[in-house]
């Protein structure tokens, strides 16, 4: 079709130069700013009609916010790639074309004050400056998970101030929507903290900056619909008592052991005062959530909601860590069933709705799901795919149970769901281990490893339930897959060796048996086999004992134990011995380590220990899924009673970090230690005087 515009494009005069690498599009190809477009004469009306109906969808991304980044070039999920390969995957689909390109603008000071505190805004402000170059490093380990570099403040101010932009506009008519591709994201920043690779928290100042500062929009109900994999910890807390704003986030929450690790993602936490009910929590039970268990949310709980609420906007905290690959995640969610969930957002506020980024690591994931939301927003018909897949139970409790607390504030939530409906779940899941875990990086991998065969593996996850015979349970399947080795490795014994928490009996068994003991924050799955240990011993050896990292899921703040791997005669560790079967220690060592694995093969076989155990005591990876574990490294100690005695600790890379001050050195927490007094003191090693020096020894003792 020819049109022509009311403009003269200058093509030779202005470019839109994007991130380094990628073709230059000339800026004629795009849908400007306060540019309109006529269909040339002789076009049918139709054809006309149907251009008015465009929508006007804003589009906003700027490769300064690629400035910030870690201060030593490592790798990190939350990386400038991350806006990269999404604005490349847009250009691809030619989306900038068809949107309106908004530039960035960085924040005001007043606007970002209006949801955090002075002391805060000065930190970001001046954090990249000169005078903080001798303790940069040093500011960002007293956050939780945050780095700072040269470029962190322009890009916050960008990404805060961006955000403003593009939620303005939409809230003025003047578009009708708008996708803001920014970083870093800001749902965990707080008042006075940044955390979890937020600082700012860019929504909560765009909202705040339209209800205080623009009320002659009309904008007095603002949703806020967090679906990041992670809950919203600082949108909400601002949240908290303020009516004008309904904030719904559905997260992996674990009972308070998902990160952010705290009570404040539960659905018992729905605000205060005039706030209250206007603060919903979906908090996820389990990981591998998908597809068909956020439509229950939507259809059972959001939507209800937001039409008593009835918004006069919308804004998404549009992470995409909760994609099918995201190695943070752990969930399931496709491109497919975020267009789904948009889709169904766009009945409310007139389609008036803003996407800010927030998370998302998996490269190619967040790519996919971000264009099939703009594709959403473009009102392009219709979404391709399908689920035939059922919620978990666990999904339709956690449903039920957020509906009967907030029934008193939303009528609309007071029915009870019929039990045909609630019938429809899907089978237990298959006997994946989930860990506690003393890994904080947990089923952690660098964000560029991404598969080259990403979708046969996408097609992998998210089969359909519907396809395994009917008379076939999910446990039935995996069983028949994993049984072989089981049956094999069950008559095989070694000596788990233990020097930290499980030198507590108690503490140990939930590894084996389930469950949990005072001071931990959740409960474990345990072993395959509940079978207690068939002997216990004690033993000295001579390897460092110290304390590093700063937070566990399992106990919260606070260093966890580690043993260096190589030995040495001056020092002595005290460690308890389990005498299990191999099939056991895989489960362990599994629970020890990763979020989740599908016990289908061991991490580590019959060829393993035969090879570890044929030479003098050493330590070895044993797999590839460990590679960035905190214990994925084993250390053969030798044998009693012909029966080989292993642990897991540390690599030796690590070690060196911990000396080099690269990775932290860090006491334990009170729970923590408790457990290794109780254990030595039980076991009958030491003294509970004696067991409390010897942690403290291990705590201060340089490495």
């Amino acid at each position: 079709m020819t049109k022509k515009s009311t403009k003269t494009h200058r093509n030779t005069d202005f470019l839109l130069f994007l991130y380094s690498g990628l073709d230059q599009f000339p800026l004629s190809g795009f849908q400007r700013e306060g540019e309109t477009m006529e269909v040339a004469d002789g076009v049918d009306s139709e054809s006309k009609i149907q251009q008015r109906r465009m929508r006007r969808v804003g589009l906003l991304y700027d490769e300064r916010m690629c400035k910030h980044s870690t201060p030593d070039g490592g790798q990190h999920p939350e990386n400038p790639d991350r806006i990269k390969v999404i604005w490349n995957k847009l250009q691809a689909a030619a989306i900038p074309q068809r949107c309106v390109i908004l530039g960035a603008k960085e924040a005001e000071d007043k606007h970002i004050l209006s949801v955090h505190s002075k002391n805060h805004v000065n930190l970001i402000k001046n954090i990249s400056s000169k005078q903080f170059d001798s303790r940069r490093n040093r500011v960002a380990s007293k956050f939780n998970s945050i780095y700072f570099n040269e470029g962190s403040s322009e890009a916050a101010y960008l990404a805060a101030g961006s955000t403003i932009e593009v939620t303005e506009r939409v809230a003025k008519g003047e578009l009708d929507s708008a996708m803001a591709i920014i970083r870093p994201p800001g749902h965990h920043a707080e008042q006075d903290e940044a955390m979890g690779f937020c600082l700012y928290n860019n929504v909560a100042i765009a909202a705040r900056f339209l209800l205080d500062e623009k009320p002659e929009l009309g904008i007095n109900k603002i949703l806020i619909v967090d679906w990041d994999v992670h809950h919203g910890n600082g949108t909400q807390k601002m949240f908290w008592k303020d009516p004008r704003v309904l904030f719904f986030s559905v997260h992996r929450h674990e009972f308070g052991s998902f990160y952010p690790a705290t009570d404040d993602g539960f659905y018992t936490m729905i605000g205060e005062g005039p706030g209250a009910g206007y603060n919903i929590n979906v908090p996820w039970e389990n990981g591998r959530c998908g597809d068909a268990d956020y439509f229950a949310v939507w259809d059972h709980i959001l939507v209800l909601v937001a039409k008593e609420f009835n918004p006069d906007l919308i804004i998404v905290s549009a992470g995409f860590d909760a994609a099918a690959g995201d190695p943070l995640g752990g969930c399931r969610v496709t491109p497919y069933g975020y267009a789904v969930m948009l889709k169904k957002l766009m009945d409310f506020a007139h389609g008036k709705i803003v996407l800010a980024l927030e998370g998302g690591y998996n490269l190619e994931s967040v790519a996919n799901s971000v264009l099939a939301c703009v594709e959403v927003l473009l009102e392009d018909d219709p979404i391709h795919g399908s689920s035939e897949a059922y919620p978990f139970e666990s999904t339709w409790s956690v449903i039920q149970a957020v509906r009967q607390k907030l029934s008193s504030f939303w009528p609309s939530l007071a029915d009870e769901l019929p039990e045909k409906l609630t019938n429809k779940k899907a089978p237990p899941a298959a006997y994946i281990l989930t860990s506690s875990s003393d890994s904080e990086e947990e089923d952690y991998e660098a964000p560029n490893a991404i598969s080259k065969h990403l979708e046969e593996v996408l097609q992998d996850v998210i089969e359909p339930l519907s396809k395994l015979k009917i008379n076939e349970s999910i446990q039935d399947h995996a069983a028949s897959n994993s049984n072989t080795w089981r049956s094999e490795l069950s008559k095989v014994d070694v000596w788990y060796a233990t020097f930290g928490s499980n030198l507590w009996l108690k503490r140990f068994l939930c590894y084996v048996e389930g469950g949990q003991v005072e001071g931990m924050k959740k409960p474990y799955l345990g072993s395959g086999d509940k079978t207690p240990p068939k002997e216990i011993m004690w033993k000295t050896f001579p390897h460092r004992l110290f304390f590093g990292r700063e937070f566990t899921h399992t106990w919260g703040p606070g260093g966890v134990a580690f043993l260096n791997p190589k030995s040495n005669i001056q020092d002595k560790t005290y460690m308890c011995l389990y005498r299990i079967t191999l099939e056991q220690f895989n489960d362990v060592l599994v629970q020890e380590n990763v979020a989740s694995f599908a016990t289908s093969s061991p991490l580590f076989d019959l060829a393993a220990l035969n090879s570890v155990t044929s030479e003098e005591p050493h330590s070895l990876q044993v797999h590839s899924e460990l590679k960035r574990c905190w214990y994925g490294n084993l250390v053969y100690l030798g044998k009693e009673s012909n029966i080989p005695i292993l642990t897991m600790t540390c690599t030796q890379s690590d070690m060196e970090g911990f000396k080099s001050g690269e990775l932290a050195v860090c006491a334990p927490a009170k729970n923590y230690a408790n457990s290794i007094v109780r254990g030595l003191v039980e076991g009958k090693q030491l003294s509970q005087e004696a067991a409390m020096a010897y942690i403290q020894e291990a705590s201060t003792k340089p490495l």
